[in-house]
């Protein structure tokens, strides 16, 4: 999924956020986006920085590929799990 806003407008809004002059809800309003997306924005930033514990994005990539790659693994099983009940059923 892509990200609604480019990278360079994200790094702005967090800019504007931690110069602190300005309360978030007037920022918010004026970009017309949630203060909790600000508050997010600004927690994502720390943690790609090492400011603060998080995933950074390559984390996040990295843990939606593994589960890709663990979701078919786990449907099959299912599968075959329902598969043995049936024939012990019958």
């Amino acid at each position: 999924m892509p990200k609604p806003y480019p990278l360079e407008f994200r790094v702005d809004f967090v800019a504007v956020v931690r110069k602190g002059k300005t309360l978030l809800n007037p920022i918010a309003k004026g970009f017309r986006i949630s203060q909790v997306f600000l508050h997010k924005l600004d927690e994502e930033t720390d943690a790609e920085g090492g400011q603060r514990q998080g995933l950074t994005e390559a984390d996040r990539k990295e843990l939606r590929e593994a589960n890709r790659r663990i979701r078919p693994s786990e449907q099959g099983s299912e599968v075959l799990r329902r598969a043995a009940l049936r024939v012990r059923v019958s």
